[in-house]
């Protein structure tokens, strides 16, 4: 069975541009983004990593750790680096998984169980499915799940956007409709009762069907 949302993402330890981790530990009570890449010194790639540097500061602010991963040494990466903020002005300001021996990407089932042993002479198409993002609560479960091909590059923007509305919904158990950002109204889901919402939204809400009841959103 693959990893689904609301699975238990996968523990491991690896090797990091900073150092050895033990992924469930280094999470701790945060929120984490995981988010990864076929190859090094792949183009697509590069214009992400370095769009995500510039990005993490808004990471930080939500109590989210971000974390990289490839399938090449993490010496590679080092020079990578260099590329990345020449070419993007921000080189990456978080940990980068040297997945050598493909053990993450087949433990997120990225790639088949059989396919290969390492990286050794493996080309970006051969891990074309390496090109994911897992948001993972503290709880250590897959909240959500991303999957690109290698050609479109992915918009980081959406993931912030995406992982507000996980959060909002952590703490206030409202839904968030077409469009939404952080501001907008909600939507009550159904599996609350107006009782409940009553509780939730002393305001009140707007009944535009008995299914789909909107509010503002609610303030921490």
């Amino acid at each position: 069975m693959g990893l689904r949302i609301g699975s238990l993402a996968p523990d491991f330890t690896a090797k990091t541009t900073e150092g050895e981790i033990r992924f469930h530990d280094w999470i701790g009570d945060d929120w984490a983004i995981l988010f990864s890449h076929p190859k090094d010194f792949t183009p697509v790639c590069t214009t992400e990593l370095g769009y995500m540097a510039q990005l993490k500061p808004d990471f930080d602010k939500r109590g989210t750790k971000v974390i990289g991963l490839s399938v090449d040494p993490v010496e590679n990466h080092a020079t990578w680096a260099r590329d990345i903020e020449e070419t993007q002005g921000t080189a990456p300001n978080y940990p980068m998984i040297g997945d050598t021996d493909l053990t993450v990407a087949k433990l997120y089932d990225m790639l088949p169980e059989d396919d290969g042993e390492n990286y050794e002479g493996r080309t970006a198409k051969d891990n074309a499915t390496v090109r994911a993002v897992y948001v993972i609560g503290p709880d250590k479960r897959i909240k959500a799940m991303l999957i690109y091909p290698m050609t479109s590059g992915r918009d980081f923007n959406e993931i912030l956007r995406l992982l507000d509305s996980l959060q909002l919904n952590a703490r206030h158990t409202v839904a968030t409709p077409v469009n939404w950002r952080d501001g907008d109204d909600i939507i009550i889901p159904p599996a609350v009762t107006d009782e409940q919402a009553r509780e939730k939204f002393p305001e009140g809400w707007d009944t535009l069907k008995p299914y789909l009841r909107v509010a503002r959103q609610p303030t921490d």
